[in-house]
């Protein structure tokens, strides 16, 4: 029996995973980094101390690492305003499940951007806890964020679902002991391996459904 339903945001809810990148490199080719096709794929799913460290130390950004996820937000939230990119089906999923289970949000996402996200898309009032891996020790795939959603909702882990797109997020539910259901990112699919960790893996988000969480 699942008592909650953990839902994942960049790449899940929202069509967010290019526009990180987009933001990120440019940020680096303005500052003077070295950026290179293997840097989105290592940031995916770290928590934002950690990404900006490793703009910072890796890509070789002469910021601080505060400044550099501050200039990261304002320009990621200023997209947002502009157009919130809402994938299809997902104020639908997230209503639906509201209707019978607890709801929280476990993202890799700053906070101010979680918060901006969930006003704009009309999401805020279904979600019961929403976390930031900047707001845990490690971000994803460590167990931390998931963990933290789950005691905020006083609920066993062991019985609460979790709603994930990526190989760090499946990872990461997986080891705080959730059931996990998989909706594949579709531009950055996870591995197989990590796909094998689901308990379900759908196509999309209009297959999530009750019996299925």
């Amino acid at each position: 029996m699942t008592d909650a339903v953990v839902f994942d945001l960049d790449g899940l809810l929202l069509d967010t995973e290019q526009l990180w990148d987009e933001v990120r490199e440019e940020l680096a080719r303005e500052r003077g980094g070295t950026w290179s096709d293997r840097a989105q794929a290592d940031m995916m799913g770290m928590s934002s101390p950690e990404w900006s460290a490793y703009m910072h130390e890796v890509v070789g950004l002469a910021d601080a690492p505060d400044e550099i996820a501050a200039e990261v937000v304002r320009r990621m939230s200023g997209r947002y305003r502009d157009r919130l990119p809402l994938l299809p089906g997902a104020h639908e999923a997230v209503e639906r499940i509201a209707e019978h289970r607890r709801l929280g949000l476990a993202s890799s996402s700053n906070r101010p951007l979680i918060d901006l996200a969930l006003e704009l898309g009309r999401l805020a009032p279904y979600f019961r806890v929403t976390v930031s891996s900047e707001e845990v020790a490690r971000g994803k795939p460590a167990p931390d964020v998931y963990i933290e959603v789950t005691r905020r909702l006083r609920v066993d882990p062991r019985r609460a679902t979790a709603v994930e797109d990526s190989r760090s997020g499946i990872r990461s539910a997986h080891a705080a002991g959730l059931r996990v259901v998989a909706i594949p990112n579709a531009h950055y699919r996870p591995d197989e391996q990590s796909l094998a960790l689901a308990d379900v893996v759908l196509e999309s988000l209009d297959e999530l459904t009750r019996d299925v969480v």
